[in-house]
């Protein structure tokens, strides 16, 4: 299992586009749970921050060692999510992966995840 925080830079001017994004995700949220187990994606959220009057997204996951590609997926959602994050995610700034340092779950949590890995 692994875990991660990622950060992302938004474009300059697509914030607005960044929120539809996210009201996208929240309204569709059943068609989201239907990509979640062939990614093995267990736990997934997505933060927003702003600095400096820069925007970011992060992501935090939990999932399995061996999961699909959203890439990969044929799936109408994650086509649009993709679609998203071309256009709103700068391209410029990599991706930022934050270090992890403990993963803190109760026994029963982390006992129902292991038989999915």
């Amino acid at each position: 299992m692994k875990f991660e925080l990622m950060r992302f830079r938004v474009l300059a001017g697509k914030e607005t586009r960044v929120q539809e994004w996210m009201e996208f995700l929240n309204a569709n949220m059943s068609a989201v749970e239907e990509t979640l187990e062939p990614e093995q994606m267990y736990v997934e959220s997505i933060f927003a921050e702003q600095i400096d009057g820069v925007y970011y997204l992060y992501w935090y996951s939990v999932q399995g060692d061996n999961p699909q590609s959203v890439h990969d997926s044929e799936h109408w959602l994650d086509r649009k999510h993709l679609e998203f994050w071309l256009e709103c995610i700068d391209p410029n700034y990599p991706g930022v992966k934050l270090t992890p340092k403990v993963l803190m779950l109760l026994p029963h949590v982390r006992e129902s995840m292991t038989p999915l890995l």
